[in-house]
């Protein structure tokens, strides 16, 4: 994780222009902020309507003045948030590593499994948080301040619960009673409470020193059940879940129950998921849920006026949420008329039209998912509250990479614009004046069809390049991802070193312009069927035979799977072993095969490079070398032994001895930038390393 321990430098900005108003002859506050450290945020100190419809980026809530706000990348924070200490040396929620400190963070890990919210309201909540120096546990920016609230739980009669519990007397200074309800009676929480800090366990004091030890349940009629305690996960009867903690048991029939479904609610009543209440129906028989599709047991709940019947968990499903994987808010339907088949477009099995399911309002747009899939993933979406925040969040995403545009053609277009990432201006053309071998310098493929170019350096830019909008939300991540410029970064998706355009995508993740143009469904040459994504799949990929860590390309209909670097290959590339360019090729019928660049064996099942004309083949790290994705003349970041800077260049004029091992160089060289100095190495980690 980068250093974000550093301190919020303030500066002040004393030049102003004397025919300014006076409003703004005061000298403007500014800071560099550790989470934006593109720009200094500029204090905003009175409230303008027109100018702060945002939120803020530290807490989440509507923005108001004072603030301070980047009006480059459409970052604001509270003055409140953006002065927020850095470091706090303990929390009374966490004393058991009190010596450790907490460090401020800027985003929660969204679908990390191993946590599971904010400790006092629960959430995993899109905002600064402090994180625990030695475990998992963290504290919202917002919650972290009320823990002069708080007394420590004293030793119950039950040891219900493999936590310790913190007692809060008062719930007014939370919010946490809103959204949850006591684990026991599931009424609300109104009064003194226990809370875990550690998972959402939460129960009233007066129901934790009123839990009957021995219960008698119509479920299971045979034999009372105990009260007991497990650390190791257990199965409950009843929703069919995986739990751990307190339950009610009989071990004459291995027959369990989870605390909080033993005394389920006899009513649910929530106007802003359901229009009308639901009520309890204990059962017998299994059924299947009207709001999810899936196979229930036991329990369930009808709506008597629509006549529905649902699982517990789905009498509270988000009536509007919005989902990383598709441009649009998608809303749950109990049902989808004027449909005919739907494939889901997660999973590709069959969605039931008279069950429920999520689909896109928009029109002509026929994206339909199951329940469970497209809330599978925490990270992957976000609970709208109401719909005009759909088009909020839309015109956000429509914020353009053009800065200015500057002259126009009789079709429209712009042909001539001030880009982010170019001081000069770029003009558009259709083709190339010379036959250079060109690349684009936002994705560093080959310059083809319409491109913009700059008239006063080396500079070109792929017009759907140009046009990529500079803040949006990708389907990997339920996130705003912004766009930017570097000359040497690693992706965390292909695990390529790259120059060009990327987008910050969270908190750490950095992906180059050819994986940001991958969609989460994608139709690939190397394979006759459709590819989804899948977070969970960690097979081997059949392009190179790399083991997945992060997820995959899969196949729905048979065993096949692609990552991120196979999937954003060139389709063809130049190299001198062969006259004509070679074509990405995906299968070999011989039964040994060998690289005609290394003369190392190549394995025929893996994908490859390869000229039918010549019948030439080659590894794909062997044609495309180590860094097929770097500009030429890039100073080269890595540690190396020599006293000046080095750059990086694809090609050599000659063949110049390597300043280390002696041997030629010919392709991938490090040379010294200094114009004095004849420095050549090879760009290999032991000549890098050792001279």
């Amino acid at each position: 994780m980068k250093n974000e321990n550093e301190s919020v430098s303030v500066s002040k900005n004393e030049s102003v222009s004397k025919n300014e108003n006076e409003s703004h002859d005061k000298s403007v506050q500014q800071i560099q902020h550790p989470f934006h450290k593109e720009h200094p945020l500029v204090l905003v100190a009175e409230q303008n309507n027109e100018g702060l419809k945002a939120y803020c980026d530290g807490c989440g809530e509507l923005l108001s003045a004072p603030c301070f706000t980047c009006f480059h990348c459409n970052y604001h924070l509270h003055k409140q948030c953006a002065e927020a200490p850095l470091e706090i040396p303990n929390h009374r929620l966490h004393p058991k590593h009190s010596y450790a400190g907490f460090f401020l963070r800027q985003k929660p890990c969204l679908y990390d499994d191993l946590v599971y919210g904010c400790a006092l309201c629960k959430e995993k909540r899109n905002m600064f948080f402090y994180e625990c120096n030695d475990c998992v546990f963290f504290i919202d920016i917002k919650c972290a301040q009320l823990s002069s609230s708080f007394k420590f739980s004293q030793p119950s009669k039950h040891d219900i619960h493999q936590h310790p519990l913190t007692f809060i007397e008062s719930l007014k200074i939370i919010d946490v009673s809103k959204r949850f309800n006591c684990s026991w009676c599931h009424e609300p929480l109104i009064d003194a409470i226990y809370l875990c800090p550690d998972c959402p366990f939460i129960i009233h004091k007066k129901c934790l020193d009123e839990l009957p030890i021995e219960i008698d349940h119509l479920t299971h009629r045979l034999h009372p059940l105990i009260l007991n305690r497990s650390d190791s996960d257990y199965f409950c009867n009843l929703c069919q879940k995986q739990h751990s903690g307190p339950f009610y048991g009989c071990y004459l029939c291995h027959f369990n129950i989870n605390v909080e479904c033993a005394w389920p609610r006899s009513t649910v009543e929530d106007k802003s998921r359901h229009q009308h209440p639901f009520t309890l129906l204990r059962r017998q028989d299994s059924f299947i849920c009207d709001a999810c599709g899936t196979e229930g047991n036991c329990i369930s709940y009808i709506c008597s006026i629509c006549n529905l019947m649902v699982h517990k968990d789905c009498t509270s499903l988000p009536r509007i949420i919005n989902f990383s994987r598709h441009d649009h808010c998608v809303f749950h339907k109990y049902f989808l008329k004027g449909f005919t088949r739907q494939d889901c477009k997660i999973c590709f099995n069959e969605v039931k039209l008279d069950r429920g399911s999520y689909s896109c309002r928009k029109l002509g747009c026929n994206y339909v998912v199951h329940v469970n899939c497209v809330l599978e993933h925490e990270g992957l979406y976000k609970v709208i509250e109401e719909e005009k925040q759909c088009e909020e969040l839309e015109e956000k995403s429509m914020q353009s990479s053009i800065i200015r545009i500057i002259e126009v053609n009789e079709a429209g277009e712009a042909t001539k614009i001030e880009h982010f990432s170019h001081q000069h201006c770029l003009v558009l053309a259709d083709k190339m004046e010379e036959e250079i071998d060109r690349k684009c310098d936002g994705c560093m493929l080959p310059i083809s069809n319409i491109f913009y170019y700059c008239s006063e350096c080396p500079f070109f830019l792929h017009k759907t390049c140009a046009e990529l909008p500079r803040i949006k939300q990708h389907w990997f991540h339920q996130s705003n991802s912004t766009l930017y410029f570097d000359s040497f970064k690693k992706c965390d998706f292909c695990n390529q070193r790259c120059s060009g355009f990327f987008y910050k995508i969270g908190e750490g993740w950095d992906m180059c312009l050819r994986c940001a143009k991958v969609s989460d469904i994608i139709e690939c040459k190397g394979h006759q069927h459709f590819l989804f994504f899948d977070f969970k799949y960690m097979e081997k990929c059949n392009g190179c035979g790399e083991t997945n860590r992060y997820g995959a390309f899969r196949c729905g209909k048979c065993i096949f799977a692609l990552d991120f670097g196979c999937l954003t290959l060139p389709h063809s590339a130049i190299h001198k072993i062969d006259e004509h360019k070679l074509k990405l090729t995906y299968h070999d019928d011989k039964e040994q095969s060998y690289c005609d660049i290394c003369e190392k064996y190549r394995d025929p099942s893996l994908w490859h490079y390869s000229c039918s004309i010549c019948d030439t083949s080659a590894h794909i790290k062997c044609v495309l070398g180590h860094f097929p994705f770097l500009k030429d003349g890039v100073t080269f970041p890595y540690y190396h032994k020599h006293h000046h800077d080095l750059k990086f260049f694809r090609k050599v004029k000659g063949y110049p001895e390597c300043s280390y091992c002696g041997k030629l160089c010919q392709e991938e060289i490090l040379k010294c930038e200094a114009s004095t100095c004849n420095y050549i190495i090879h760009n290999k980690y032991k000549c890098r390393w050792r001279y």
